[in-house]
């Protein structure tokens, strides 16, 4: 590919909800500059930009993809995100790498929960936006109602750039409301034509809304308009450019990406009403000072680059996707890595459309493009150079919030299982392994079912591993409540020496998770050196509760007599004294079951706060408190939950808020279980036992 500065370079990340054709855009993009020879299917899984096997199989995006193109003396770097809410961790890196945002919308579907969430993520950038209001060729679709959904969800600014021309129920065409013109289409072909008749009564007041908007980017345009002067094309142009950045202006296009329609106009006011790379200077931390550094977007800066993705790919190696913020990026150089104080070999450099690598002798500052076998370096570090270090802004990544336990179904890949899924974390940082050494458990913790599942099939695809997925064994614990005091006498001869230790020990409940041992014993029945395997014996019975094996806390036991033998008597014989007290007086100090709460922060529409009540009920929650929170449009409800009752809620929650909602959970304490739930864990380790 040519290589291009940074004010000719335009990186725009495509968002919205799932299925609102983001994949299907990028495609018609593609074909239009030239670059495909035909309009790859997403149902068919021909696109350029859905090429993992899991995406052609699943039919959506499940990863951050890639489009470079030229188009009229420009280049266009696209950057096709999931909408499906399992996959966000692909949209914070398409945010992180592009200047500006388009948001796809169905016409059908009108505003989604995923397009707010989409406007969400830009405003919270405080990056330009464009929309782009697609599959306006579904006779359902509804482009003016999709208008006033936007401008009553986001914004009074957004400004309707083109309008659609029907005939009956089909989209035939639009009309250009900035330059008055009007193009209909004849399947694949484009013709301009005369605005059709009783449309001027609709494009006039939006155009008027328009001219308005530009005139108040400016004195000078503003006097312009109120001497009632018509602005010039170029001046229309540079307005909305600024309008554009500043966020007053949010222009809305349409058509059909499907059909190819009005795809080519947006393309062009991509190109004219879109800033270069180049538009803004990038705060920088110096690595060596701590201050904050401006840098430049251009190429004749000192080097410095963001890796914002990162893919494993078992033949290639790790292959680490970045944006060159400043100076230029050359390969067969060395590069410095300030967050891991470590200096990388940059080997081939390679542009990627889809999954196809074009190799570049360089990239300069404001371009997208990948290396391998970056040894020390993660997606969110900075590559810079060694003369001038510096540390850019890394990327947030949310917490995961489903976890499943992960077992081999082949013995001994237990090995094969942890390797395959770290390298699997390498690419994508939103879900997280942990051993669970008390459960014996390789926990999986991710964003959702579908998430879960697809990194599960990778690792199937990629590493040849098979596993299935179970909930994971909560960690309950025992205790006692009331006292009890015992003997524990271990006597046994068979010849020469005899074992031989006794002991009384009263068990009550103690004040600390770990064992409290006291000795109370008087006029040596019990020689001192036997209190460690006394009180040894009594810690190694406290990992097996007497209900259902879980380890036992806030014991206290306290030696209080015994007996020993001069000869017999031992280490190991007291060890077991101590154990035979403790599996008589257990039971007898009325034992129950702890179960792990957590304190749930859940963040939901207004009108459902009602139903999201009622289910934390049912889940033995108790509520804390309700009110307002600091996320706009959303209440926030503190409850205290059993860590049981919570492995499918991030589910259920998402079913209930139709997406909207969000959570938080954090491990409090225990408490003790009721009846039913001591009886039904009691059950359950019982059938494992038999097992």
């Amino acid at each position: 590919m040519n290589s291009f500065s940074s004010e000719n370079i335009r990186n725009i990340v495509l968002l919205g909800h799932s299925k609102a054709g983001k994949t299907t855009l990028t495609e018609a993009m593609l074909f239009n500059a030239g670059v495909t020879d035909r309009l790859g299917s997403v149902a068919d899984g021909t696109t350029v930009s859905d090429y993992d096997p899991e995406e052609i199989k699943r039919k959506i995006s499940i990863s951050t993809a890639f489009a470079p193109f030229e188009w009229k003396g420009n280049k266009f770097n696209i950057i096709d995100t999931p909408g499906y809410f399992d996959f966000v961790g692909g949209v914070q890196e398409g945010l992180r790498a592009a200047d500006a945002a388009l948001i796809v919308l169905s016409g059908r579907s009108g505003v989604s929960v995923g397009t707010e969430k989409a406007w969400d993520a830009v405003k919270d950038r405080n990056m330009p936006v464009m929309f782009f209001v697609n599959k306006l060729d579904d006779e359902r679709a509804n482009y003016q109602e999709t208008l006033e959904q936007m401008k009553e969800k986001f914004s009074k600014s957004v400004a309707p750039f083109v309008y659609p021309i029907k005939e009956g129920d089909k989209f035939r065409g639009f009309v250009d409301i900035i330059d008055h013109t009007a193009r209909r289409y004849e399947g694949t072909e484009r013709v301009d034509i005369p605005v059709p008749e009783g449309m001027e009564d609709v494009i006039a007041p939006l155009r008027d809304m328009i001219m308005e908007a530009v005139a108040e980017t400016s004195e000078e345009l503003m006097d312009k308009y109120f001497a009632g002067e018509e602005f010039t094309f170029d001046e229309i142009k540079q307005a909305i450019r600024k309008g554009v950045k500043e966020g007053t202006i949010l222009p809305v296009y349409c058509g059909s990406a499907q059909d190819n329609v009005g795809v080519l106009s947006l393309m062009d006011s991509i190109g004219k009403y879109l800033d270069g790379a180049d538009a803004v200077d990038v705060a920088a931390v110096d690595a060596k000072t701590g201050d904050v550094v401006e840098l430049k977007p251009v190429a004749d800066e000192a080097m410095s680059a963001i890796v914002f993705k990162t893919v494993a790919d078992p033949y290639v190696g790790k292959m680490s996707v970045f944006r060159v913020v400043s100076g230029k990026i050359k390969s067969d150089s060395v590069v410095y890595n300030p967050n891991t104080q470590t200096e990388e070999k940059i080997g081939k450099i390679y542009m990627l459309r889809g999954k196809k690598q074009i190799e570049v002798p360089e990239v300069s500052a404001g371009d997208i493009a990948s290396v391998t076998k970056l040894v020390n370096t993660n997606t969110g570090d900075t590559l810079c150079s060694v003369s001038k270090p510096v540390i850019l802004e890394g990327i947030d990544f949310p917490e995961p919030v489903l976890s499943m336990a992960v077992t081999p179904l082949a013995k001994g890949d237990e090995e094969k299982i942890s390797q395959g899924l770290t390298k699997l974390l390498d690419e994508d940082l939103t879900f997280k392994i942990k051993n669970n050494t008390e459960t014996k458990q390789l926990i999986i913790s991710g964003q959702g079912d579908q998430h879960i599942d697809v990194i599960i099939s990778k690792l199937k695809a990629k590493f040849g591993v098979n596993v299935k997925l179970e909930e994971p064994v909560v960690a309950y614990r025992e205790t006692i409540r009331g006292k009890a005091k015992v003997e524990g006498k271990h006597k046994k001869q068979s010849g020469g020496h005899g074992q031989y230790g006794h002991v009384w020990i009263e068990f009550e409940p103690g004040d600390t998770e770990e064992l409290t041992f006291c000795e109370q014993v008087f006029g040596g029945a019990v020689p001192k050196n036997f209190f460690p395997a006394v009180e040894k014996g009594l810690r190694e019975c406290m990992q097996n509760g007497v209900l259902a094996g879980y380890p036992m806390v806030n014991v206290k036991a306290t030696l209080l007599d015994g007996s020993y033998h001069p000869v017999d008597s031992s280490e190991m014989a007291f060890k077991v004294a101590a154990s035979l007290a403790y599996k008589a007086g257990i039971p007898q100090a009325k034992p129950v079951l702890l179960e792990p709460v957590g304190m749930l922060k859940t963040y939901v529409p207004d009108e459902i706060t009602g139903d999201v009540i009622g289910d934390i009920n049912k889940r033995r929650g108790q509520i804390m408190g309700m009110g307002a929170s600091e996320i706009k449009g959303l209440s926030l409800i503190e409850a205290e939950v059993p860590v049981a009752e919570m492995f499918k809620y991030a589910t259920d929650l998402r079913s209930m808020s139709r997406g909207k909602g969000k959570f938080t959970f954090e491990f409090l304490r225990y408490d003790e279980a009721p009846a039913n739930v001591t009886e039904k864990v009691k059950a359950e380790a019982a059938a494992k036992r038999e097992e």
